[in-house]
């Protein structure tokens, strides 16, 4: 039996707020000269116009309050609570914005599995419920919710789905990644902090798994835990929501382990015999590094590229944006390979093909 990812649906909040954060950014150097000439000269190589946040900007990012509900004042930025009541008020609501683009009102009653990927917003009841109720699925379905495992753990959830419907032949698996990473925002004159920040977005993805036989198939999963890189890709909660640490070794450490695993990882493909590649876009110099390693062509990471683009680092949802954006345009028989990258130092990899 082999599992199918049907078809993908995604939402951003309304608030485009890449300029005005990476101004904010800027403005939290002051007069630290070296520092703001490579913070600009960076921000302007980051390959992201676009980020989208239930935050709205003032348009006054010189200004004491970067936004107008006035959740982010400097010098009293909020903690780790009050981002989390925000959290619950705003994830909800754009997790279901997905699955309502996705199903149709009988088709949700149809769902009899639904995963659940989020590693920016900690609350119980969770999203699982909240879909249940604003959603209409069905009170019984089967729920699961992979939570804190970042940026790779849309992968994770993809091969659940698969396990469960290789499993359960009529099992059909909803399958929503919601994440607000702009509520983590920091002050900070550390640079490499700062740089960080130019990164998140918001958004949300929902996709239905199933062994009906179209959309792509889900065809092999393998997991790469690359030595000594622990530190390099770290997540903690602490008094003033969470800490992302991102080193700037991690596009090397990818390279490494890559460069070791890739035989395993394509199953013995070649890779110019993958036509779509789904990279998770955790950033340009991550792009650059696998395109480097694997040798491919300037074209094969378009995808990618784009969401990043338009979209920005989304953690856990970013992968299925681009497997959305592939599938609209997939050729019946193309071979594909997926993976995202995460704390551990850890890519998690899928070989896929469209079926026809």
């Amino acid at each position: 039996m082999t599992a199918h990812l049907n078809r993908l649906a995604t939402a951003v909040p309304a608030s485009d707020v890449h300029e005005a954060f990476t101004a904010f950014a800027q403005s939290q150097l002051g007069d630290q000269r070296r520092e703001s000439i490579l913070f600009r000269r960076l921000a302007a190589k980051c390959g992201i116009e676009h980020r989208y946040s239930h935050v709205q900007p003032t348009g006054q990012p010189d200004g004491d309050a970067l936004d107008v509900g006035g959740l982010f004042v400097r010098g009293r930025f909020p903690d780790t609570a009050t981002r989390m009541r925000f959290f619950e008020r705003h994830a909800p609501v754009l997790a279901a914005e997905a699955v309502n683009r996705l199903l149709t009102a009988e088709e949700r009653m149809e769902v009899s599995h639904l995963i659940v990927t989020c590693c920016t917003g900690l609350s119980s009841p969770g999203l699982d419920l909240e879909l249940i109720d604003r959603c209409g699925l069905r009170s019984s379905v089967e729920r699961s919710i992979l939570g804190f495992m970042g940026c790779y753990a849309a992968i994770n959830a993809l091969k659940l789905a698969r396990h469960l419907v290789r499993s359960e032949p009529g099992a059909r698996v909803l399958i929503v990644s919601a994440e607000l990473c702009t509520l983590h925002l920091k002050e900070s004159t550390d640079l490499e902090e700062l740089l960080s920040f130019l990164l998140w977005g918001d958004g949300a993805a929902a996709c239905l798994v199933t062994s009906e036989p179209h959309g792509f198939a889900l065809d092999r999963f393998h997991a790469v835990l690359a030595e000594d890189t622990r530190e390099l890709i770290t997540w903690k909660v602490r008094n003033s929501g969470f800490d992302m640490l991102l080193s700037g070794q991690v596009p090397a450490a990818i390279q490494d382990a890559l460069t070791r695993d890739i035989d395993l990882i394509l199953d013995g493909t070649p890779p110019d015999d993958i036509h779509l590649w789904a990279v998770h876009p955790g950033g340009r110099s991550v792009l650059d590094a696998v395109e480097r390693t694997l040798d491919l062509p300037e074209a094969a990471l378009s995808a990618s590229r784009d969401i990043l683009r338009r979209f920005g680092n989304l953690s856990s949802a970013t992968v299925l944006f681009v497997l959305e954006a592939l599938l609209q345009s997939a050729p019946d028989g193309a071979l594909g390979c997926a993976m995202s990258f995460g704390p551990g130092l850890v890519a998690e990899t899928m070989l896929f093909h469209k079926a026809g």
